[in-house]
């Protein structure tokens, strides 16, 4: 981003890519038009895999938390389980509508399906749905905040927050003046961060409290792009955050270093004599060792003068 050259090009879809998701910074997972879902190799732009997914169009995905499962749902009416590990399908879900949103949970134990204006809450251990959430209008965005807790912007310019165990809304608040196109959230630093995009082109990051989720979140900053939005991703500094860190530690480090000669010329202990010059300290040799060094003495005195 920074010199502004192009690494590489996704040219193995035969249709409009419609969803992309990346798995850490070495695998990138693609959907098109075409059906077909693809692994790619972010190093090499390679496409390690090429999944015919689904007889219609791909329209969302979401990879587990453990990289080792994919979630995909078509217009074929069907959600498939991908076994990324041996790249092939694991199990098939035929739905009454089309979905255009599918979610895993940050600890993978659930995910969630959206059709229209309708959210269905899925148990992984038996794929059964636990719960439904309805809103008035078309969901346009979702986002897991927490496990147990959905962000969800609609055809409006209001986000809601539902809670998964109970599907009751928790908060509502007017995020813009015009309809929300997509959410994203995060964490940094302690705090939860959530950025909406609007049609207008405004991009406004939020401060959530978990502690008081009932109450609205506070504005921290907002930027016109003076663009149509329809869509929104965040790039997280990962590598500065490590830096930064590291320098922290490099820094205490070098403080503690620091501190040991200052230790060390604080103990020593100079002798001056009245010329001001340093002299010798002297050795102070305990009563038994004299006893046992002045025989010794003598027997060199002697060799001494009889040589």
């Amino acid at each position: 981003m920074k010199k502004k050259v192009e690494h590489g090009a996704l040219l193995q879809h035969n249709g409009t890519v419609t969803c992309l998701e990346f798995y850490g910074t070495a695998h990138l997972l693609s959907g098109a038009e075409d059906g077909v879902i693809c692994i790619w190799n972010t190093k090499r732009w390679e496409c390690l895999k090429s999944i015919k997914a689904h007889k219609g169009h791909v329209t969302s995905l979401s990879i587990h938390p453990s990289g080792k499962l994919c979630l995909s749902v078509g217009t074929d009416k069907t959600l498939r389980t991908w076994n990324l590990v041996e790249g092939r399908s694991a199990f098939i879900k035929n739905l009454k509508q089309n979905a255009h949103i599918i979610k895993w949970s940050p600890d993978g134990e659930k995910y969630v399906t959206v059709i229209t204006n309708k959210v269905d809450i899925y148990k992984l251990d038996t794929a059964s749905i636990t719960g439904t959430i309805t809103t008035e209008k078309r969901i346009s965005s979702l986002r897991f905040i927490t496990d147990s807790i959905l962000a969800i912007a609609g055809g409006d310019e209001i986000i809601r927050f539902y809670s998964c165990d109970s599907q009751k809304c928790l908060c509502e608040f007017k995020a813009h003046e015009n309809r929300i196109k997509d959410i994203y959230s995060f964490e940094r630093e302690g705090q939860h961060i959530i950025v909406t995009a609007c049609s207008d082109g405004y991009i406004k990051m939020w401060n959530l409290d978990l502690n008081k989720i009932k109450d609205v979140p506070s504005l921290l900053c907002e930027v016109n792009t003076k663009a149509r939005l329809t869509c929104l991703a965040v790039w997280l500094d990962r590598a500065s955050e490590i830096q930064e860190n590291s320098d922290k530690v490099a820094t205490l480090s070098q403080a503690n270093e620091d501190e040991k000669p200052s230790i060390a010329r604080k103990n020593k202990v100079c002798w001056t004599d009245k010329s001001g010059k340093t002299a010798k300290r002297k050795r102070k040799i305990a009563p038994e060792k004299q006893k046992l060094e002045a025989p010794l003495q003598k027997k060199k005195k002697k060799r001494n003068s009889s040589a």
